[in-house]
């Protein structure tokens, strides 16, 4: 059963924006903390924005200042706003839900910057 569903990533040149949205299906979202991993080509995965349930955000330094997560607990959805996009920031993105030890995943959305 798909609960986190994914869309928005492709390619962009350096200095670009692109916009990530994440569906949920089902009512566990708007408990959730919810975040943006991802994963870059050979290297780990990392958490690049979260968010809570009350909506307060974290970023990573690397992208503070040029993405921007928000949720929309009426639409079951969160989104991450990524401008000024480097090739460093090239990777597969995976939405994340979280409470407690339930963690749910999305399948991932390619994020390719070139210079």
């Amino acid at each position: 059963q798909v609960q986190l569903v994914e869309s928005g990533g492709g390619l962009v040149q350096a200095g670009g924006s692109l916009r990530l949205s994440c569906v949920a299906s089902g009512n566990f979202f708007s408990t959730y903390a919810m975040r943006w991993d991802r994963q870059p080509p050979g290297k780990q995965r990392e958490t690049v924005a979260s968010i809570t349930p009350g909506g307060t955000a974290n970023y990573v330094a690397s992208v503070k200042g040029r993405f921007t997560i928000s949720r929309d607990n009426a639409k079951n959805t969160v989104y991450l706003q990524m401008n000024n996009l480097e090739p460093e920031d090239t990777g597969v993105y995976y939405c994340v839900g979280q409470r407690g030890n339930d963690i749910k995943w999305g399948q991932g959305t390619q994020v390719t910057v070139s210079s």
